[in-house]
């Protein structure tokens, strides 16, 4: 069941201006939040899964959520990390882009029943914006706030244009809030800037306080986006069997937030399974991500079929060895490597690979069952005694 603590904590980067003050506005009134999504693409991504998961949440805890495409922002373009200015898209074409969403978002979220979610496009108001509110809105800003961002002042030291309407774009988003008139909005990290933004408007024009909760980022070692970036995207729209597969290739190091961001399933002891066995934690996790978007039967075929796949390329294993207390101690059995000093070379040289992943702790406990290959002719599969 989902708790506060779940929706306040799990995935969460920050909680501005308290985590305690918006737990106690959370426990005396059915609150109001929302995520903006701006239609850049015809189909969400990993990404946004994770600001979905985040919503989801609070849906289930009772509160108001309200999934916004930002129609009108989508046409000027969000500048946030964006070293060069963002192309604007026609009303047309952020249209088209968000036609199938609602498709995809109903996977995460319930849009049927007592406490449907709401979906709101910002062209609704921002479209009705004078050239006067316009006046009165951005006299809320200084320019010192707008150009002391990262992306702009890399511009200028390389001599790149900053536009206007750039500027105006966290102004347009933070319009939304009071808009809206919500009580908390929801983002990932790299969008705190203009999450802000609606907070210092919400004061300004409404004196109501507007909470901000920001998710982290699911990145790899390199802090490059896992799921969105090229060579890697996993659309929402893809299959379950592509989803599945596409999860499978995520570095190592990020499963342990990707249990964390993208499933429901209790983190208690996570690490400690992923350090024993990667690959199974993998298979498990891209499993969970699946049930989610498609269901449970979906979930199982694509599992099998990604097994089946995996399998066909491992051959067929020569020999059986029983289980001990160390990688290194079970394969000196192996009458090609003898000694635990000559496995414990082998581990370090990198040429053991426990179930297609390279392992070199030469300590490292094992299950049984596992299937192991040294170098590229020997196959043995470890069971238990």
């Amino acid at each position: 069941m989902t708790t506060i603590d779940d929706a306040l904590i799990r995935g969460v980067q920050s909680i501005l201006p308290s985590k305690d003050g918006l737990e106690k506005l959370m426990n005396s009134k059915k609150i109001t939040l929302y995520q903006g999504f701006d239609p850049s693409m015809p189909s969400l991504h990993l990404g946004n899964y994770v600001g979905l998961m985040k919503l989801r949440q609070f849906q289930k805890l009772g509160h108001k959520v309200i999934f916004l495409v930002g129609d009108f922002t989508g046409m000027i373009g969000d500048p946030t990390d964006k070293l060069s200015t963002r192309p604007k898209l026609t009303r047309k074409q952020v249209l088209i882009n968000s036609d199938k969403w609602k498709e995809q978002v109903s996977r995460v979220l319930d849009f049927e029943g007592e406490n449907k979610a709401e979906i709101m496009f910002n062209s609704e108001w921002s479209d009705k914006i004078t050239f006067k509110d316009l006046i009165e809105i951005t006299s809320n800003f200084t320019v010192q706030q707008m150009i002391e961002r990262d992306m702009f002042q890399e511009r200028l030291k390389n001599k790149e244009p900053i536009y206007l309407h750039e500027f105006l774009y966290p102004v347009a988003q933070g319009y939304d809030s009071v808009a809206m008139d919500v009580d908390l909005e929801i983002g990932g990290n790299d969008q705190l800037f203009n999450m802000l933004a609606g907070r210092n408007l919400m004061q300004a024009i409404k004196n109501k306080e507007k909470y901000v909760l920001t998710t982290k980022l699911l990145v790899d070692k390199e802090g490059k986006k896992v799921g969105k970036t090229t060579g890697n995207a996993l659309f929402l729209d893809s299959t379950p069997e592509n989803f599945y597969g596409g999860i499978m290739s995520f570095p190592d190091e990020v499963i342990s937030l990707s249990f964390e961001l993208l499933t429901e399933v209790d983190l208690k002891d996570i690490d400690k399974s992923i350090k024993v066995n990667p690959l199974k934690e993998k298979k498990r996790l891209a499993y969970e991500v699946v049930k989610i978007l498609w269901g449970e039967s979906d979930a199982k075929n694509a599992q099998e079929k990604f097994e089946k796949s995996f399998q066909e390329k491992i051959p067929e294993f020569e020999e059986k060895i029983e289980l001990k207390n160390t990688l290194a101690e079970t394969i000196s059995q192996i009458k090609s490597i003898g000694s635990i000093s000559q496995a414990k070379r082998l581990i370090s040289q990198g040429a053991i690979d426990i179930d297609g992943e390279t392992v070199k702790d030469a300590n490292r406990k094992i299950n049984g069952n596992e299937k192991i290959k040294i170098g590229k002719k020997v196959f043995v599969k470890v069971i238990k005694p």
